[in-house]
């Protein structure tokens, strides 16, 4: 049985960050929580943590846009992770005029941020993400390919490297580039989209079975049923991934012609969609209700804990920004005595401490006003 790691931040610190010139947080315990009306910077602090994994945070903002109004430009974050008893520190941060981020870990610099996911796990749900199940396919591609990280830490450049690849294959058939050229790329094209589609499957499949297991518990969250779905998919179902792979090629030699008028690349897992049901009300959970899709939401993001865990032997971090405005009592307390037994870390926002009432013993809340983060004390 693999041993899990239980991963902490004891420390958060921000330079220049969003609205913060300076801010220098502790953390003694596994749920925290920030209260404060709209617009004093809760949401930020999440942000500022979740740069502490690969990626572009949960915002997906430019790094520019990120810094201080009225500062120099740059920005930093810097934290402490306990894990077993050793710490780890992280620093990220931009200057201005370089084109990304800089990660260090223990003082040394690192070239990419996906080693960041050596040392810890970061989920997230966001009410950006509260259409999901209504929005683009696009979305929803994305947040599986962010659950898709969290138990396979190459899927964030696999991903990356094939939507490079198709747009190379994209500017040749524009352009007019010799068949050579074309099959060279096409061939790259193949191996690794087969390679991203296959990740997908095996998330969807892993937490589908995790979901099952949720729901025997008697948790209060509607259970998901998940599908991929698409063209590729439906065209590949059963293959091996050798078969898959040929044939994905043999589509997009066929496909050339069609897809040059088009001006992009019609078949594929570039445009294959997460479908999700409601299980109980066997109906697709774009066409639940507002709140039954938080819950949807929330259960699918619990159970990817568990799978994280499980899989990676990390207990990931979790950032629940908004999180209990749309629970009901019963499901509020539920998630928090959840988020107990999973014995993890969980930073939480909400606008009133009131919704934070039913959390246990072990928990902090922060509360935002005036330009300042003060420490409440705890419930009695």
């Amino acid at each position: 049985m693999t041993t899990e790691t239980s991963a902490a931040l004891t420390r958060l610190t921000l330079t220049d960050f969003r609205n913060y010139e300076r801010l220098d947080l502790a953390f003694s315990e596994p749920l925290v929580a920030f209260v404060g009306n709209n617009g004093l910077g809760k949401t930020n602090i999440l942000e500022a943590i979740s740069f502490l994994t690969a990626g572009r945070g949960l915002r997906r903002a430019a790094f520019a846009d990120i810094a201080r109004v009225s500062g120099s430009g740059n920005w930093a974050v810097s934290a402490v992770l306990s894990a077993d008893g050793l710490e780890t520190r992280f620093g990220t941060g931009f200057t201005a005029g370089e084109p990304g981020r800089r990660v260090r870990i223990d003082g040394e610099d690192v070239k990419s941020s996906e080693r960041l996911l050596d040392h810890m796990r970061i989920l997230w749900l966001v009410p950006a993400m509260d259409g999901l199940f209504t929005g683009p396919a696009g979305d929803r591609r994305r947040f599986l390919d962010r659950l898709t990280l969290s138990i396979d830490p190459g899927h964030g450049r696999r991903v990356s490297d094939f939507e490079k690849a198709l747009r190379q294959r994209n500017r040749l058939l524009e352009q007019g580039g010799s068949d050579s050229y074309l099959s060279a790329i096409e061939q790259q094209v193949a191996e690794l989209g087969t390679a991203v589609s296959i990740a997908r499957h095996e998330t969807v499949s892993l937490l589908g079975d995790t979901l099952k297991v949720q729901a025997d518990a008697g948790l209060p969250f509607p259970t998901a049923s998940l599908a991929l779905e698409g063209a590729f998919e439906t065209a590949t179902v059963g293959m091996s991934a050798a078969d898959r792979e040929d044939h994905y090629l043999d589509l997009l030699r066929e496909g050339r012609g069609r897809d040059r008028a088009a001006g992009r690349t019609l078949m594929g897992p570039h445009l294959s969609d997460l479908q999700v049901r409601h299980v109980a009300k066997a109906m697709p959970a774009s066409q639940s209700s507002t709140g039954e899709q938080k819950a949807l939401l929330v259960g699918l993001i619990l159970a990817h804990a568990d799978l994280t865990a499980a899989v990676s032997g990390m207990k990931p971090v979790l950032l629940l920004d908004e999180i209990a405005a749309h629970l009901d009592p019963n499901r509020r307390a539920a998630m928090f005595t959840r988020l107990s037994l999973l014995g993890l870390q969980a930073f939480m926002t909400g606008t009133d401490e009131i919704l934070f009432k039913d959390m246990p013993a072990q928990s902090q809340v922060f509360r935002l006003a005036d330009g300042h983060v003060e420490t409440l004390p705890p419930a009695t």
